[in-house]
């Protein structure tokens, strides 16, 4: 089989020929520091792992530091940024979004690694949801652009896709405008609201979907977020604030011909009867305790819901991929294969992101899962 051939074969739940092993979003630190500034293709191809490639462009997050030149999406929701600081390990932009009702602000910080949220958008709830839902643009990607990556990937992997939105799932998504904490708090003191909120991201993530994934050459659509895993929210909160808005997410990918795995980093076994729920395809990320999730038995996770989605991840990328030496990693694939390998219907990735890992462990992953043949 072809490394397509085998990551699809495992998206149906069926047995490929043997163990997908991929990882979840290669990173630029680690490409320039550790690939010798390959992309992402040629790096899969470097260290023999399935490919498995996220298509961004013209899905940059509104927070990701933006070219000063850019247009924007829209002359009724224009973004302005303010560099504040330009040291490359301590990166500050403050933005202000100019609308025709009021301005909005929000900033962020960067370092070599990542980007991350220091002020949030929404600081005035009435207002400040009013103008997101009149003037907060949805963009429309460029489908001939996805095709051509597509083709380039050709039989070496998958090409996946996202939900529009600072992250897939409302719930997830209101966290980044708002607060975790926050929006846990409203939940519990104004809940009308949070929901009002989480319809108004709705309607712009299925206006994504029906107007850019409708056709689209995607082999997989990421959604949910970490904010809505069981280290964040109860399974009750879950229960009420994101499964319903992942169903009718999910339901529209699906009218428009696409498979979805939905992305808990973070607790989950808590919550695994209402992944299943929510109608995805898949569920990623089953991260063990090492990496902030909770999952310490990944038969257990196979024997609840393998029957009903396809399983991505398990592999710690800190301790085991980073931190581990090659034969550790071997004995990980193959442990993490007897439990969630059998029948099918498994991709052995990476849980999250990582940033310093040397590539001969990569090479490992990838020959221990050659190694694990059905």
């Amino acid at each position: 089989m072809t490394g397509k051939e085998r990551m699809l074969a495992a998206l149906n739940r069926e047995a490929p020929d043997r163990l997908p092993c991929s990882i979840h979003q290669w990173q630029p630190y680690h490409l320039q520091t550790y690939m010798n500034g390959m992309d992402e293709l040629e790096a899969f191809r470097a260290v023999g792992l399935d490919a498995a490639i996220p298509f961004c462009e013209g899905m940059e997050q509104m927070w990701v530091p933006r070219d000063p030149d850019a247009p924007d999406l829209s002359p009724d929701w224009r973004i302005e940024p303010l560099v504040v600081s330009s040291d490359p390990d301590d990166t500050v932009v403050r933005y202000t979004v100019t609308t025709p009702e009021g301005d909005l602000s929000y900033a962020t910080g960067t370092n070599r690694y990542t980007t991350w949220i220091t002020e949030r958008l929404i600081k005035d709830p009435e207002r400040d949801l009013d103008l997101i839902e009149k003037y907060m643009p949805v963009p429309r990607l460029d489908q001939g652009r996805i095709t051509e990556v597509y083709d380039r990937i050709g039989d070496a992997g998958i090409l996946r896709g996202f939900v529009w939105g600072e992250q897939a799932g409302c719930w997830q998504h209101a966290c980044c405008l708002y607060g975790e904490e926050p929006m846990i708090f409203a939940a519990i003191d104004t809940p009308d609201w949070v929901h009002r909120l989480l319809e108004v991201l709705l309607a712009k993530k299925l206006r994504f979907i029906e107007e850019s994934l409708d056709g689209a050459r995607f082999d997989l659509i990421e959604t949910g977020g970490g904010a809505g895993s069981s280290t964040v929210i109860s399974p009750a909160m879950h229960e009420e604030f994101c499964l319903p808005y992942a169903r009718r997410v999910h339901d529209a990918c699906h009218a428009v011909g696409q498979k979805v795995t939905y992305h808990t980093c973070g607790g989950m076994m808590p919550l695994l009867d209402l992944i299943a729920a929510n109608g995805c395809d898949a569920s990623e990320t089953l991260s063990p305790p090492g990496v902030g999730g909770d999952v310490t038995d990944l038969a257990e996770i196979k024997r609840r819901i393998g029957d009903q989605v396809a399983l991505i991840g398990g592999m710690n990328q800190f301790q085991v991929l980073k931190q581990g030496t090659p034969e550790d990693v071997r004995a990980e694939v193959h442990r993490l294969f007897e439990a969630a390998g059998p029948g099918g219907g498994y991709i052995c990735s990476a849980c999250d992101h990582f940033f310093e890992a040397p590539p001969e462990n990569l090479k490992a992953f990838a020959d221990a899962g050659r190694e694990c043949v059905y």
